[in-house]
């Protein structure tokens, strides 16, 4: 049985219906990040999916420098407490140092642990300490099962409120894949695992000095993740994404997203 982990009122596996991760990659604006805010919302509502809202107040794993990273920690954080008090929707974000932990707690629902960092023990273990559920995606160079000793640092720490979200491996230079096994892999160990289907097909490092990625893949590695059998779909949306600051090229626009999550409703129906 999977556990079941509540993210502010959303709760996570346990036999509860799938959750829907969704926002734009980072914080671009207030007046952006608001307009996004409402129309993801809008559009969870109307599929009546329950929906955890997710944007990043700094993006410090880039390619280059000179790439957008967010408004930081105090801003943004700011901007997600707006967010969150008019839209009446839990939210979450990444950290990536241990003593961001304690302050992104007082406002975010969940802490997010970026793939990258997901075997570092301190930031591990400060998220753990907040009390917050924590979601730990899975890092590009790693098995499924060596997931395992994150969930053991985690408890250690004294969390037991663990979501894992597989987002693809390397494949050679500049490459992902999804191996899906990795999703029945990480399920036996009890706790919500989360498919992150706009991730999964980017291309790290793809375009020189930034990524690139592949959205018209999105969909069809979603329907496959519902058919496996995931918790929650996330998904980084964007109103334009042509236009978007970080991570362009594998969001998809709020429209496309509704596409996809009728497909996946229609997939776990049938399961049923």
């Amino acid at each position: 049985m999977i556990r079941e982990i509540k993210i502010g009122n959303v709760k996570i596996g346990g036999g509860n219906p799938l959750v829907l991760i969704a926002g734009p990659c980072v914080i671009e604006s207030e007046t952006k990040l608001m307009d996004a805010a409402e129309q993801v919302v809008k559009a969870a509502a109307d599929l009546r999916v329950p929906l955890v809202f997710k944007s990043s107040f700094d993006k410090a794993n880039r390619s280059s420098s000179s790439s957008y990273r967010g408004p930081g920690l105090n801003d943004g954080l700011k901007l997600l407490a707006k967010v969150k008090e008019t839209f009446k929707v839990p939210v979450i974000s990444d950290i990536h140092l241990p003593e961001q932990a304690a302050p992104a707690a007082e406002v975010l629902d969940a802490l997010q642990i970026p793939a990258f960092l997901c075997r570092q023990t301190d930031i591990l273990q400060a998220a753990a300490r907040t009390g917050k559920p924590v979601n730990v995606k899975k890092g590009q160079f790693m098995s499924p099962w060596e997931m395992k000793n994150v969930i053991s640092k985690l408890k250690e720490a004294g969390s037991g409120d663990i979501i894992l979200t597989e987002r693809g491996a390397f494949f050679g230079y500049n490459n992902l894949v999804v191996d899906f096994r990795s999703l029945v892999v990480m399920r036996e160990f009890g706790y919500p695992v989360i498919f992150d289907a706009t991730h999964s097909v980017q291309l790290p490092g793809g375009g020189g000095d930034k990524s690139a990625g592949d959205r018209q893949f999105v969909a069809p590695l979603a329907r496959a993740a519902a058919a496996v059998g995931v918790d929650g779909i996330f998904m980084e949306v964007h109103p334009c994404p042509g236009e978007a600051l970080c991570d362009g090229p594998n969001m998809v626009d709020i429209s496309g997203m509704c596409a996809i999550i009728k497909q996946i409703i229609a997939i776990r129906a049938a399961e049923a």
